[in-house]
């Protein structure tokens, strides 16, 4: 029988390899349930080892920016566990799987399985199934390499208690055959900091591990890694919560040898980057490659530049031969008159010394009332730079003011801006362009706008899920929630002072910020019994005047009716920043992690 139809294109014209590309773009569970019927071609290319060979048994569902679920549909699991595993389980190599599933799913005998990711986990429940589970303890003992480890959170950022150390160590003495091990790296919206003071003196399993991925609260667990736990070690990619002057001092000198691979992320203000940072990278003698996200503090001192990069970093590793980073410095003026240098002076000095393509700016920042980004008394201003390399390959960008000259940052997931000095609907514009992928956009600046006539342009974020007006002045919340202003298709969530969303809907009766505060699914506020209420009450408001309308967006009509369609869950593939890490692939992203953290630092409850 033809299936195709002569007069219209079909799906069965086209050949199998176009048909293989695009069904290893859909989540493998849905594919599997939808078309294993369809045909014997379907059935085929379903059950192709080089497609069936890396499983993946979950399915993001997006309720709000932190609130997400992993699982299938009871209907797709019952029928993936009765009817395609059976016939497949012998052929899986690589295999994801949420706490919800994981029972069913460990029935069969996975006899090729070497790479493992356990996603949204709880501490308590992975703990237990870790202890007693037979099957996943006699999987991890004997065959898994590759380990992915997810621990959900109810808050973000979030400290995790001590179970999730115990479950490290735990990890690390079951798995004897582990070489990678990605512990609450795995996606980039979670910032999940796990406490780890001390590891027991050996086990047959550290001098397995060659790669390890990390996130830690502090600068003494990272010593705590590199303290000779680990001989074999060869790449370390660690995030770590605070770097800062701790009691318990911990060996930072002796010398890492087997060490070619360090990625270090901090989203802390440093204050003794001299004291920590740079011995630790002397230690580091045979690094191959080096990758630094950091904020540094001084006081009456000079920039990190590239003069002073290669002086004290460079020079001591003769086998570098990749160097990626991005470093903010900010420079506390209290005593001494500074000559604030130029952009064109930061970037001189990366001339001539092998670093790449390089890009840099400085911004100068008085003190004023308004200024909450100079928190010392004693400071008169703050001095600051950002350096980076280019291309740019982290997901986040932060501190970024109105020095910034633009470019295209097609990596950047969050952004942070902050400034003493207003920001224009003109600015936006550029920041847009620059970042046409940001999901997570926080703000802080308490100077209101000079220009409050914003031009007939309409700015646009398209991929937008996440808004932070908490440290910011009220302008901005109308700059963004006007839709006449700026286009965001897809916000999801919002945080913001009550007095601010009170004065930017006007007492909750604009009808040109309704089509957006309508359809978010998480309110942040300082008054969270209040979240409900208004967005209630804001639609009681305006609904006489904008039931039958149509909302003008820019060049596009958005009915009411629309806008009220967000009561629906959105589903979604893994975007690629939110992709489980693919622990197979040498080409790792420069950095495993984007800081969606700023929300709940606030202080600011969830709806």
């Amino acid at each position: 029988m033809n299936i195709s139809n002569n007069n219209y294109s079909n799906i069965f014209d086209l050949p199998n390899e176009i048909l293989f590309i695009i069904i290893k773009k859909l989540n493998i569970g849905d594919v599997i349930y939808s078309l294993v019927n369809v045909n014997e071609r379907f059935v085929h290319l379903l059950f192709d080892p080089f497609y069936i060979q890396n499983l993946n048994i979950t399915l993001m569902t997006i309720k709000s920016f932190y609130q997400r679920t992993f699982s299938l549909h009871e209907q797709v699991l019952s029928n993936i566990c009765e009817n395609i595993l059976p016939n497949i389980h012998d052929q899986v190599k690589q295999l994801t799987v949420e706490q919800h599933s994981i029972e069913r799913i460990l029935t069969h005998n996975y006899s090729q399985l070497y790479s493992l990711s356990l996603v949204n986990f709880k501490e308590e429940i992975l703990c237990k199934y870790l202890m007693d589970h037979s099957a996943l303890r006699d999987l991890l003992t004997h065959q898994i390499t590759h380990l992915n480890i997810d621990i959900q959170s109810d808050e973000i950022p979030t400290l995790l208690s001590k179970i999730s150390s115990y479950i490290f160590i735990l990890i690390l003495s079951l798995c004897q055959r582990l070489i990678k091990l990605n512990f609450c790296q795995v996606f980039s919206y979670r910032n999940s900091f796990s406490l780890i003071y001390k590891l027991p003196q050996t086990s047959c399993s550290y001098s397995t591990l060659i790669e390890l991925k990390i996130n830690v609260a502090t600068f003494n667990a990272c010593l705590c890694l590199l303290d000779g736990h680990f001989d074999c070690l060869s790449k370390l990619t660690i995030n770590v919560g605070e770097i800062k002057c701790e009691r318990k001092q911990i060996n930072n000198e002796t010398k890492l040898p087997k060490l070619k691979h360090f990625s270090l992320t901090s989203f802390d203000m440093i204050h003794d980057y001299d004291k920590y940072i740079i011995p630790l990278l002397h230690r580091m003698i045979n690094l191959e490659e080096l990758i630094l996200f950091l904020t540094v503090i001084r006081t009456d001192s000079s920039f990190i530049d590239g003069t002073e990069l290669y002086d004290q970093v460079l020079v001591h590793m003769s086998h570098l031969n990749k160097f990626i980073f991005s470093i903010n410095t900010d420079v506390f003026i209290e005593n001494n008159e500074m000559d604030v240098p130029l952009s064109e002076d930061i970037q001189n000095s990366f001339i001539g010394k092998e670093y790449g393509q390089v890009r840099s700016y400085v911004h100068f920042e008085p003190k004023k009332p308004t200024n909450q980004n100079i928190d010392f008394e004693e400071a008169k201003a703050v001095v600051k730079s950002h350096i980076y390399s280019l291309p740019y390959q982290f997901k986040s960008f932060l501190h970024l003011n109105s020095s910034f000259q633009g470019g295209m940052f097609v990596n950047v997931r969050c952004l942070t801006m902050t400034d003493s000095f207003p920001f224009e609907h003109e600015f936006f514009k550029i920041i847009s362009d620059s970042f046409p992928l940001v999901k997570n956009l926080t703000i802080s600046n308490l100077e209101p706008q000079k220009n409050k006539q914003h031009p007939s342009t309409l700015i646009s974020f398209p991929h937008l899920n996440l808004l932070n007006f908490i440290n910011a002045h009220d302008d901005y919340a109308q700059q963004f929630l006007v839709d006449a202003n700026t286009h965001l298709p897809c916000l999801l969530d919002l945080c913001i002072l009550y007095e601010s969303l009170e004065i930017a809907t006007n007492n909750f009766t604009n009808g040109a910020t309704r089509l957006y505060c309508s359809k978010l699914k998480g309110l942040h506020m300082d008054k969270p019994f209040m979240s409900r209420k208004i967005l209630y009450q804001y639609e009681e408001k305006t609904s006489d005047n904008i039931n039958n309308e149509s909302i003008s967006n820019g060049s596009n009509q958005i009915t009411a009716e629309t806008a009220q369609s967000s009561n629906i869950q959105m589903k979604a593939k893994y975007d690629d920043d939110d992709e489980i890490d693919n622990v197979d692939n040498d080409d790792d992203d420069a950095e495993e992690d984007s800081t969606d953290i700023y929300c709940e630092r606030s202080g600011c409850a969830c709806v």
